[in-house]
């Protein structure tokens, strides 16, 4: 059986094919459409024509190529740049008209939720109790748990796209005084959260999503072409001083660093700071960053679960509207 999953995210509409027999999600086949939905879409605003009529495009290939390769009709999920917009549903609809794919947007909860499962399989059981943070374009997940899904998880307005429009929307590089005020901002809204971590004590930490990655290979983790089992750690010292290494470049500059994409660069400053001062306020030392997030938690839920439970993700859709993020997000989760 093959199982495939479309993530539309703040910068590319992402494909995973994968085996599901035995229980494991095993990638036979992922392909990306690079759209970069952050640099024209403001947090909360609506998505313009242009970018919705490149969604349905980007949204039908990721269906066909799916159905190449022996998958069914993706699991479809959009996050916080479609899910922030006030035309949300026309969107969610228009998508749904023309391709036949029945995309959906997820809370920030549950992405934090699916997330947290995505990374229990892979670090295993040995790891304990388990904190999880990931950094998106629009908003930040933060999760805690000692079983297969996570105790409380928290959403916040804390993306790296998000916060790069709102405290660097022109100067490059950015001053000092707005990377300290995007850091006063960042610690601020982190406060609760993070102080309910450090009680926790979490015996293991990971962090997940692409800005994660990117700034573990910046601090000297092993490349992807290594493979996703050579073990790859952040150390929070290491990555302090990739902020002020980051804050005195410009976006063009910090793309010619190891790991720096260039359609993320100037966005990796914005992303350093938030994982930083996440870092240092929750107590961690290091973390662990982990290649399974999201669109693995989607698959396992689905093997684990059945397809009821995607239909339930579905119709969360069906209220009027999608609201924006509060400064702080927290739910206990009921298993």
């Amino acid at each position: 059986m093959r199982i495939s999953v479309v993530d539309v995210g703040s910068n590319t509409v992402r494909l995973v094919v994968s085996d599901a027999d035995g229980g494991v999600p095993l990638p036979v086949h992922t392909a990306k459409w690079r759209l970069r939905l952050s640099e024209h879409v403001r947090p909360g605003s609506d998505i313009p024509e242009d970018d919705i009529e490149r969604l349905v495009l980007a949204v039908t290939e990721a269906s066909r190529t799916a159905t190449r390769w022996g998958a069914a009709g993706p699991l479809a999920f959009a996050t916080a740049v479609v899910r922030s917009a006030p035309n949300r549903l026309e969107v969610l609809r228009t998508i749904r008209s023309r391709t036949g794919v029945n995309l959906c947007t997820l809370p920030g909860e549950l992405e934090a939720e699916l997330t947290f499962l995505g990374a229990r399989r892979w670090m295993g059981w040995r790891s304990g109790p388990l904190a999880l943070l990931d950094i998106g374009g629009g908003s930040l997940e933060i999760a805690f748990g000692r079983g297969r899904l996570p105790d409380f998880v928290a959403s916040l307005p804390l993306g790296a796209g998000r916060l790069t429009h709102e405290f660097f929307p022109a100067d490059d590089p950015p001053t000092w005084e707005q990377v300290r005020a995007l850091r006063r901002k960042v610690r601020h809204q982190l406060r609760d959260v993070t102080a309910r971590i450090r009680w926790e004590g979490p015996r293991t930490a990971v962090a997940t999503s692409r800005t994660f990655q990117q700034l573990g290979r910046l601090c000297g983790a092993a490349p992807g072409r290594h493979g996703p089992f050579v073990e790859r750690q952040l150390r929070r010292a290491d990555l302090r001083l990739a902020v002020d290494r980051l804050a005195a470049l410009s976006a063009a500059e910090r793309a010619r660093l190891p790991g720096i994409s260039a359609p993320r660069a100037a966005q990796s400053l914005a992303g350093a700071v938030v994982g930083h001062t996440a870092m240092k306020l929750t107590g961690l030392n290091a973390v662990t960053v982990c290649p399974w997030a999201i669109r693995e938690g989607v698959l396992l839920r689905h093997i684990e679960d059945g397809p009821a439970w995607w239909a339930e993700v579905n119709r969360l859709d069906e209220s009027p509207a999608a609201p924006e993020p509060l400064p702080l997000r927290i739910a206990t989760v009921s298993h």
